[in-house]
């Protein structure tokens, strides 16, 4: 439960806000050290690891990840633009385009068999086409040229974390219920991942973000989609146990983690 301090509750607006800085802010120290092991990590930055911006020399940089949350958050704002003009849009269509449009910042090709999609504003930011090591199954799967479905896969065997890192702007979607949030996140991860651990883990984070901004508290909101994970028709089996063992090292706090 949320601990009531008498500050008042941040406006809808400065929880999306701030998912989006967090996770960008996140990510650029993720980056730093995403190729390190955690004893080159220590060895770096001492026993806690890389902590803040002032440990590094040289700038810091967001990768894949948040450009593909920004390409998320724009698709889905093309979607309401249609529906506030009156005209109905297949909502994962738009994400198809957003994400094809990403893949060409990437000087990564579409086949002939892909559509076209007109530019966008956020296709001018030149942070955005700087290549940060994108994850393999993101390219290939937009490089097919099919908007994959979870009926019609691309890369069946595919589940990394591809899907999960671009996935919060779903659970940022005002005025929506949980099981649509769920939906939206499942089906665009089949965009790319045909796994169903990638559309199950993806559709699982953007709940857990929808809770967080509608005022529960983490380890509510944790709780909440661990149970909820676990009556998922068809649930991989590994997804209720990492997230369980994932709640249980959250309880050991920093000291578990030097472990």
């Amino acid at each position: 439960m949320s601990i009531h301090t008498g500050a008042p509750a941040p406006t809808l607006k400065s929880r999306i806000h701030g998912s989006l800085l967090g996770g960008a802010l996140g990510d650029a120290l993720g980056y730093a050290v995403e190729f390190d092991g955690m004893d080159e990590i220590r060895r770096r930055f001492g026993a806690d690891g890389l902590t803040g911006f002032e440990a590094l020399s040289g700038g810091s940089h967001f990768s894949d990840d948040t450009q593909l949350t920004l390409y998320t958050v724009d698709g889905l704002v093309e979607a309401l633009e249609w529906a506030n003009s009156g005209v109905g849009a297949d909502v994962n269509a738009c994400l198809w385009l957003a994400y094809l449009r990403w893949l060409a910042t990437q000087g990564e090709p579409a086949p002939a068999s892909a559509p076209v999609p007109q530019p966008r504003w956020i296709d001018g930011h030149t942070v955005l086409h700087q290549r940060r090591n994108p994850g393999r199954a993101c390219i290939s799967g937009l490089a097919t040229g099919e908007m994959g479905t979870a009926v019609r896969p691309v890369n069946p065997e595919s589940k990394g974390c591809g899907t999960v890192m671009r996935s919060a702007p779903f659970g940022l979607v005002p005025h929506i219920t949980p099981d649509a949030v769920y939906k939206l996140s499942a089906d665009a991860a089949s965009l790319t991942h045909g796994h169903p651990s990638a559309r199950q883990s993806a559709g699982i984070f953007s709940l857990l973000v929808h809770r967080l901004v509608s005022g529960e508290g983490l380890a509510e909101a944790a709780a909440g989609v661990t149970a909820h994970a676990a009556t998922i028709t068809g649930v991989a089996p590994e997804l209720p146990e990492r997230l369980q063992a994932a709640l249980q090292l959250a309880d050991k706090g920093i000291v578990g983690r030097r472990n």
